[in-house]
This record gives C-alpha cells, structure tokens and sequence, in this order.
C-alpha cells in the first residue's frame, strides 16, 4: 500500500486494492493456510464463486448470501496479479502462484437503460423516502452527468458550481473531469442543500447511517438507496444501481443527437470501446422506431 501511495494511485483504487487484499488474508487465516501457494489461490477464485452458498455466508457474514458478479471476480484476480508482480520485482517471490491459473472470464453484460416511464417513477419514488430531498437530486444528478457511483460519492460541496451548472468530478486514474446538468437537477441540489449543513469541503451527499456526523455516502450506500427506489418505485425487468443511470445517460444523450466524442469525454472513458457499444444500442434503437412510426408504411401502405 505504501508502493501504491508513492506511485499515486488514486484514492477509489486503493480503496479497492485494500478491501479485496484484505479479503484475501482473511480467507488464508480462517482456512489455515501455511503457505500462498498456486492452490490456495485457486481455492480462493473458487470460494470467490460458491462463498456465498457456506454456512455464515461469504467471508463469515449471513447477508452476504449472493453470488459476485463475475467481473468483481476478475477484478480480485486483477489484484492478486498485481500483488504478485509487486512481490516478485522485490525479490519476495521467484514466479507468480497465478502463473498457471486462467483469468477469470466476463462476458458483456446487455446493456438496459431505464425507461421514461421507470425514470419518472423512479423520481416520484425518490419524494417519498426518509430523505426526499437528498434521494431527488441523486437521482436526477445521476441521471443528468452519467458520473460513476464512485465518483458521486466522492464530491464536495466545492465541486460544485450551481450558477454554472457543472461540477468536478474525480474519475478512474485520479483524472478530473467536468461533467454538467440541467436547471432542474441545480434546483433539486439547492433544495437539498438549503436543509442540510454544510461547508465547501463537506461530500455533497450526505450519508444517512453513517458513523460519522455529516459521512459522505458510501458506494455501498449508493447502490442500497437505488435498490430501495427500485422496490418503491416498482420496477421489473431492469437492474436498479447506479450504473444503469449511466447507460441511460449515454443511450439518452446519443438518440438526442449527442456526439460520440463529446459522450465520451463526459464519461470520462479513454477509448471509444465503450461508447461503441452505446451507439450500437441507440442504431438499433432507432432501426425499431423507424420501423414502427415510417411515413410511407403508416401513410401509403395502409392505403393500398
């Protein structure tokens, strides 16, 4: 970790790099390991995939009853590499215990954006929680910038610039970047500020359980507060986190004639991978409305 902070890793990766190393000792002590050899790695990329089917749930804890997703699987996989190559360039190791084991495979999830009809419910359902003001302008911040749920967890109240209508976000590599909204998501901020305490180095959003007075809220938190709007707002047949907000603002921003450049520095992604898939989405998109609303098949075809 120390190596991490010389080469300065932003503060997400650490966060990450620390919670899944952690995670990894953890299974090493309550297995009684004597050595971190090739097959206690495999044991643990194993365990990463049926933990959460053990008595006491996944690294000893009841919730955690449901299966990872596979890319978190590769991204503990991504980290013992990284650990192991750090290890070897010190003289540690001779050779990496993850030499002869495969890399995890991720297939691409479907990507499926919120509809205009859950977006509105998902907006009322937002009105009617513990904290309708805060719950409102994530939503409609979310919805509005595509930032990451990191990043939304991350900003200050300094971020952000109301009379302009943009803010700062931190994204992946430490790299800042600006990302804008709309006159009613700078309202919804306003409202919920005015009722909150706060100075400019105060997160922006308040955590409502945290154990800290004025806790910025976490990407845990993040992700169960969607959830809960999810189930309020009754929604079936798409995933309810934060990352779907971000698949309807890149779907959105493109069927309203948005750039894919300019989508793509507002994602803060670094090649147009990404976005591809988004404009393959939104093509398609449009193939099925032209298909459905075509002049000549709705005008001279039904004529004939």
């Amino acid at each position: 970790m120390l190596d991490c902070e010389i080469r300065q890793l932003s503060p997400n990766t650490m966060s990450l790099r620390r919670t899944l190393l952690g995670k990894f000792i953890w299974f090493l002590e309550d297995g009684d390991y004597e050595l971190c050899d090739e097959q206690a790695v495999r044991e643990f990329l194993a365990y990463l995939n049926t933990g959460h089917r053990q008595k006491g749930g996944r690294w000893g804890n009841e919730q955690l009853t449901r299966p990872l997703r596979p890319k978190s699987v590769r991204n503990y996989y991504s980290e013992l590499a990284a650990l192991f190559r750090y290890l070897i360039a010190e003289g540690v190791l001779t050779e990496s215990p993850l030499e002869g084991i495969n890399r995890p495979i991720v297939r691409q999830d479907q990507i499926q954006p919120f509809t205009a009809d859950q977006i509105r419910a998902l907006v009322a359902a937002s009105k009617r929680t513990e904290c309708p003001r805060r719950d409102e302008a994530i939503v409609l911040f979310l919805l509005d910038t595509g930032a990451r749920a990191s990043e939304v967890c991350s900003l200050r109240v300094a971020d952000v610039d109301l009379s302009q209508r943009k803010c700062t976000v931190l994204g992946k590599g430490n790299k800042r970047r600006q990302v804008y909204f709309g006159p009613t998501t700078a309202r919804a901020i306003l409202k919920y500020l005015a009722e909150v305490p706060h100075n400019d180095d105060s997160p922006l959003f308040i955590s409502l359980r945290g154990t800290r007075y004025c806790e910025g809220i976490s990407r845990h938190g993040l992700g169960d507060m969607v959830g809960r709007l999810g189930k309020l707002a009754r929604l079936q047949g798409v995933r309810c986190s934060p990352h779907t907000f971000r698949h309807t603002f890149a779907i959105n921003f493109l069927r309203r004639g948005g750039n894919v450049f300019t989508l793509k520095e507002l994602l803060g992604h670094t090649a147009l991978y990404m976005v591809n898939r988004y404009v393959a989405l939104a093509q398609a998109d449009l193939e099925a409305q032209h298909r459905q609303y075509s002049p000549v098949e709705g005008i001279v075809g039904r004529a004939r």
